[in-house]
């Protein structure tokens, strides 16, 4: 659906973050009178009425009855399309697109192409590996947008003057179906590897994998690059799609820390700035997705030594008296939490985890302690007692030091003592960050001050936008 399908339709915004702005802006751009209705918070509706849009009425309860009498309902990502009120009202007929929909809508050629897109998702280094990909695309001299829910809503970049070469979109699990909705089809889709994440949104671990592949079974995009490693990945059948494959020996791939292209030696990717084997392991799905758009990737490969690491992932933020602050606030699952302790192997860590409980089961964290566990572990946050509850057999067989607190602060004034001036403390809370901050953004920002970083030094995003 194009915006300017929209007009004479009953239209309402579920959402006023960025991604609400941006969806209110770009429809003011095509249809300036268009009726809207915004649904959102209290504090946000005194934000969106100073605007003074005359066409834009303003209420704060999304109830079933109300969203049923819309035509189309425009939500920000964070609201689950599986939610009661959303559900009752799909069944009567209303509509749920989002942003990225729109963008990908309006951006369509006339075979429903959209050129020159990578799209990149994935449980875990999507936003990472996007951002390779852009500083790659632009090392190969292209003008690249680096855009989506890495920090700049798409609608935000509708109309750029002059266009983008290429555009490197990072997509979430609840943007993946937007695209397939769209009727659009990604020129080059990558999918890095499947985990369960996101379970309160999605409903099921085995809903979230569904709505994640979207953007490969659904879209049907031109090019699939897939990780031949994920089992679940590696089983797809997609005969819309031509499907090139990383981590396989005749591709990119890794053998230890060496990078191969078949059986041709490129480079050690040890020394690169890439935090863990897993995102230098997505350098791999990179240059695929180069080949896969008819760039020569063989000669771009060594300027991922010139890359800046992203903040809130695996971010060695600095050492103050004698002790190592380590900001992963972007891992909300125990896999992720897993993958941060690998990449401190042999030092003395305090790990903090917990934060919004999302039902998601941290067995398999807990059996790998039995014999990789840290010096120490701090529990916080709304399922911070259950993974307490889970560490504590292990703990009282004398492995590891276990505490618990129930506020970042308090967590991190622990790690600290614990260390003894001595040590690693690593922020991989394995879990989102809603109930105590707006995002993990904010949970990074206040662990750096906790830490006594500058937090203003340590969140911008390099290269994100167009450049």
């Amino acid at each position: 659906m194009r915006i300017s399908q929209l007009e004479g339709r009953r239209v309402a915004l579920w959402g006023w973050g960025r991604e609400g702005r941006a969806a209110h802006q770009a429809i003011r751009g095509r249809l300036p009178t268009l009726p809207l209705t915004l649904f959102c918070s209290d504090a946000e509706a005194i934000e969106a009425a100073a605007l003074g849009d005359v066409s834009l009425h303003i209420e704060t309860q999304a109830t079933a009855e109300r969203l049923s009498t819309f035509d189309v309902v425009i939500k920000s990502p964070g609201i689950s399309p599986n939610s009661t009120a959303a559900l009752s009202a799909a069944a009567s007929g209303t509509r749920f697109i989002g942003g990225t929909s729109l963008w990908f809508a309006e951006q369509a050629d006339d075979d429903g192409l959209v050129p020159h897109t990578f799209c990149v998702t994935g449980t875990k280094g999507k936003s990472t590996t996007t951002s390779l990909l852009a500083h790659l695309l632009r090392a190969s001299g292209r003008r690249t947008a680096l855009v989506g829910n890495i920090g700049l809503p798409l609608l935000e970049v509708l109309d750029p003057v002059p266009a983008p070469d290429a555009w490197a979109i990072e997509l979430s699990s609840y943007q993946t179906g937007d695209v397939a909705a769209s009727g659009a089809r990604p020129d080059v889709a990558v999918v890095l590897n499947l985990f369960p994440e996101h379970l309160d949104w999605h409903g099921s671990e085995a809903r979230y994998i569904e709505d994640k592949l979207k953007l490969v079974t659904d879209a049907h995009p031109r090019i699939a690059v897939l990780n031949a490693a994920d089992p679940r990945l590696a089983a797809l059948d997609l005969p819309h799609s031509d499907v090139r494959w990383f981590n396989r020996k005749d591709g990119w791939h890794l053998r230890e820390d060496d990078l191969y292209r078949g059986d041709v030696f490129v480079i050690d990717t040890r020394p690169l700035p890439l935090p863990g084997r897993h995102n230098r392991g997505n350098l791999c799905a990179v240059l695929t997705a180069l080949e896969a758009a008819g760039i020569d990737a063989l000669p771009w490969a060594a300027h991922a030594h010139s890359f800046r690491p992203l903040p809130n992932r695996l971010q060695t933020m600095g050492t103050r008296d004698g002790i190592t602050w380590v900001n992963d606030s972007i891992s909300t699952t125990p896999h992720a939490t897993l993958a941060a302790l690998e990449c401190f192997d042999g030092h003395r860590i305090a790990l903090l985890v917990g934060g919004h409980d999302r039902g998601v089961d941290w067995s398999d964290f807990a059996n790998h302690m039995r014999d990789r566990a840290p010096h120490a572990i701090i529990t916080m946050g709304a399922n911070g007692p259950r993974i307490h509850d889970l560490l504590a057999p292990l703990a009282a067989e004398g492995g590891f030091m276990l505490l618990s607190a129930q506020t970042l602060p308090e967590a991190a004034a622990a790690a600290r003592a614990s260390l003894d001036g001595d040590g690693v403390v690593l922020l991989s809370p394995g879990a989102p960050s809603f109930g105590q901050y707006r995002d993990y953004v904010a949970r990074g920002r206040h662990f750096a001050e906790l830490a006594g970083f500058n937090p203003d030094d340590i969140t911008a995003i390099p290269g994100l936008g167009i450049a």
